[in-house]
């Protein structure tokens, strides 16, 4: 198994570790306007007293019917089999302009038989910030069967890859920001941090400043009914991952009756502020560490050594202690820091196919050869053999930074949440608390809140949680699929991060059967 397929595919739900607890999953204000005072969490964030997503008004207004209407001109792209074309799309909704329209990415592969076509099927990898259109060419799981009925569609959202992609550094000031220490020592270190997402949120202000107000979960939503119609699709059909969850719950909040069959895998809970989600992936990532653990030390090559769980956690952090005062050589100008292998590791806990990886190249790290790890951290940071990073870095704060407010404003606070964050993770804890800052700077207000999706009149939705999911836990799709008034939660009792097309016959089944006949499955259904 090629590590780029495998870190892509996982990675394209979230992205780099200082980015991927900010706030991963994003909640959006209402369509109506800003959130009003309400109550408080724990954590301290502000919810509004209504606090659920309200269905947009059913009829098309006139000022944003020529989107609607307009002829999509498709041609072959640069992939064989497959048909390009650009959508257009308001950069604000509110005040729709031609002379400010996005231009949004499209792809299908046309339904290819037999049996008669049921429509498009619209897919999405989650991040935020995957590309959907390299992820339908590459790595969507759609089976023969399903592709034989539909038209696979993806439309990178706005502000990602080739719609109008946010940028915000250059390769070389990317690579040094990914060597940033995460876990600070010392003021010194704590302002290094603090100035290294300062220059990012500027770097993004400066290059791509028309769009950042303008790259919400929402406006991505009314994007995909955009789309929806100009395909002559009267429901949407969408399978969504990790992220790709949140937006097709947005979807279905804001167009109930417009919703057609939809697939939520690795689903996020749209209900909770950026610091608990945070917290709750701490823990997420906790237990799929413990999960590697527990395998590693059965194994003799395990470079954790063999007394338990726990014991690894320890080691694994000795290790990274003195990565951060030594770092490693990799066989290129770039070492194995401690910020890099910790990525490294990060990666893998997406997919337990990729433990006897994980294994192999700690023990090559600890042997004084960080390639491996560093290889794990490019392939998640979307890095390529020659240096360029991919957008999904950039737009990945972008989205999340406008669709919640700030985990953390000040470094005082992240010192005062770190013992939460250490009984989280032993491991992760203090860099996923100090990555939580980055927010704080963003040059643009956020525009969201947290809320409740409930999407009363839609058609039957499927919710998809993996009881180990490092990223998603499984209480967020528990969580979901209770607000959510027609879902079906669809349990998969496993590790790694998301369910759909990653092995299990009883899950690829169950949303097969769904996509193909409507037919949900049963409440509470499990796979082993």
């Amino acid at each position: 198994m090629a590590t780029s397929r495998l870190l892509r595919t996982s990675a394209a739900v979230l992205a780099a570790t200082a980015l991927l607890i900010s706030g991963c999953s994003s909640g959006s204000s209402s369509p109506g306007g800003a959130a009003s005072p309400g109550r408080t969490t724990k954590a301290g964030a502000q919810r509004p007293e209504d606090a659920t997503l309200h269905p947009l008004p059913a009829a098309i207004p006139a000022n944003l019917r020529p989107y609607y209407d307009q002829k999509l001109s498709w041609h072959p792209c640069t992939v064989a089999g497959f048909e390009c074309a650009t959508m257009k799309a308001p950069l604000d909704y509110a005040k729709p302009s031609p002379a400010t329209d996005l231009k949004l990415a499209v792809a299908r592969k046309k339904a290819t038989g037999p049996g008669s076509r049921l429509g498009s099927l619209m897919v999405n990898p989650g991040g935020p910030g995957g590309s959907a259109i390299d992820y339908l060419q590459q790595y969507a799981p759609q089976p023969a069967s399903v592709r034989a009925r539909y038209d696979m569609v993806a439309m990178d959202p706005r502000g990602v890859a080739r719609s109008e992609p946010v940028e915000c550094l250059s390769n070389k000031q990317m690579d040094r920001y990914t060597e940033t220490d995460q876990t600070p020592d010392s003021s010194a270190e704590v302002n290094g941090l603090v100035t290294a997402y300062r220059d990012f949120a500027k770097g993004c202000e400066a290059r791509s400043g028309k769009v950042l107000p303008h790259v919400s979960t929402i406006e991505a939503a009314r994007d995909m009914d955009v789309l929806r119609a100009v395909l002559g699709d009267k429901k949407l059909t969408y399978v969504g991952a990790s992220y790709g969850t949140f937006l097709g719950a947005t979807y279905a909040g804001l167009f109930p009756t417009r919703s057609g069959r939809l697939v939520l895998d690795g689903a996020m809970d749209p209900d909770r502020d950026s610091r608990t989600i945070n917290l709750d992936q701490t823990r997420g990532f906790n237990t799929a560490f413990t999960a590697f653990a527990g395998d590693c030390i059965k194994k003799k090559d395990c470079p954790l050594g063999h007394k338990s769980a726990a014991d690894a956690g320890k080691q694994l952090s000795a290790f990274f202690k003195k990565l951060d005062a030594h770092p490693v050589a990799t066989g290129e100008t770039r070492p194995l820091t401690e910020s890099l292998a910790m990525t490294g590791v990060i990666a893998a806990m997406y997919d337990q196919r990729a433990w006897p990886m994980l294994r192999e190249y700690l023990a090559q790290a600890k042997a004084g050869n960080g390639r491996g790890l560093l290889t794990l951290s490019d392939s998640y940071y979307e890095r390529d053999a020659n240096g360029k990073y991919a957008n999904q870095m950039y737009a990945n704060p972008a989205v999340n930074c406008l669709d919640l407010a700030p985990a953390f404003t000040t470094p005082d606070q992240v010192r005062a949440a770190l013992p939460s964050f250490r009984k989280a993770s032993p491991v992760f804890g203090d860099s996923f608390a100090w990555a939580a800052l980055n927010c704080a700077y963003w040059p643009v207000k956020a525009s969201g809140t947290f809320h409740r999706i409930e999407a009363k009149g839609a058609a039957p939705i499927i919710v998809v949680g993996t009881t180990r999911d490092p990223a998603t836990p499984y209480a967020w799709a528990k969580s979901l699929a209770h607000q959510l008034t027609s879902a079906t939660l669809l349990t998969y009792q496993g590790d790694g991060h998301t369910a759909y097309g990653r092995g299990s016959t009883c899950i690829d089944a169950a949303i097969n059967t769904y996509l193909l006949k409507g037919t949900a499955p049963p409440k509470n259904a499990l796979c082993k």
